[in-house]
């Protein structure tokens, strides 16, 4: 029985890999500038992981003129799009068809008028009207920051390995506002250019982070009493691979410290959101009525998805 129990944690965490694998948050992007002639030019990209055909986007009272075939270029087919409209967007109503729940549209315009729009669609909200009065806060970037940490299975299995090593409410306020913190610095830091790191060895280390957690959930003692401090070690190099995902998405340069602000309050609102109910799982588990080895059958979980993780990820470099 006790044989089986470790076959079912190993076979239940190579799934969750191989999942997670195929359904990574990888968001469409439209991003158009306003010309002088009343024409809107810019990039149509597509995630080349996304599943089904590619989406379609239209303009209300506009006529697209010019759309070359897609290109693949990193992660994305990209296409140079050109549309000519009787009157501003501003005001106007943006739709697409064919967007999934894996898959959102971040849409960016620039105005001559040097405003700037960031609106985000979704599979619920297909579509939505420019407003005349552009808002200087990128508030579709902190949608983004939830539904990256939330999509992003490697951090919030680290998130929940970290709550292992937790005892006590204080060491938990420690503990994630470590982390918080450390991930926070490097995200900074690599939007701003000051640090760089190739992001598939930012991805590879990740994965070995959560190895390493998963060794140190099995035979907690080293940090019972100061689990911050592996929260904010490693919490440095998930900062890299949260910055590599918003780089992929595409940042706003005229709002990049506000884009960047609200990405990062998005992660940790995703954070706020996850913590209670892991919280409560680990307290189940814990519980009489489950007669099992908590940490190390923890430990077997996270390991076995960190090993597959690295392993693909080293292989890939």
């Amino acid at each position: 029985m006790k044989y089986l129990t470790k076959f079912i944690f190993i076979f239940l965490s190579l799934s969750i890999a191989l999942f997670a694998q195929t359904h990574e948050m990888n968001p469409a992007r439209l991003s158009l500038e306003e010309g002088q002639d009343g024409s809107y030019s810019g990039l149509w990209m597509f995630p080349t992981n996304a599943v089904g055909l590619p989406a379609e986007v239209s303009f209300t009272d506009c006529e697209e003129k010019q759309r070359n075939l897609p290109e693949i270029q990193g992660k994305y087919l990209v296409s140079n799009i050109k549309i000519n409209c009787e009157e501003s967007l501003k005001g106007k109503e943006i739709a697409f068809k064919g967007l999934t729940r894996l898959t959102d549209a971040l849409v960016s315009v620039k105005f001559l008028d040097q405003t700037t729009f960031e609106g985000l669609a979704t599979i619920n909200t297909p579509k939505f009207d420019i407003p005349q009065e552009v808002s200087i806060y990128p508030t579709s970037y902190f949608w983004l920051g939830i539904e990256h940490l939330l999509s992003g299975i490697d951090h919030m299995l680290f998130v929940f390995g970290l709550l292992f090593l937790v005892s006590g409410t204080l060491n938990l306020v420690k503990t994630i506002t470590a982390f918080t913190l450390a991930h926070s610095i490097t995200l900074a830091l690599s939007v701003l250019d000051i640090v760089s790191v190739p992001q598939a060895s930012t991805e590879a280390f990740i994965a070995l982070t959560i190895v390493y957690l998963a060794l140190e959930v099995g035979d907690k003692q080293k940090y019972n009493s100061t689990p911050w401090l592996i929260a904010f070690g490693f919490g440095l190099l998930h900062g890299l691979g949260f910055a590599g995902a918003l780089t992929e998405i595409g940042i706003n340069n005229e709002n990049l410290l506000l884009s960047l602000l609200f990405f990062n309050a998005g992660i940790e609102a995703g954070q706020l959101m996850v913590i209670p109910f892991f919280a409560l799982v680990i307290y189940l588990l814990k519980s009489n009525k489950i007669k099992i080895e908590v940490n190390a059958f923890a430990s077997y979980f996270i390991g076995g998805l960190g090993s597959y993780w690295l392993i693909e990820r080293v292989l890939s470099i």
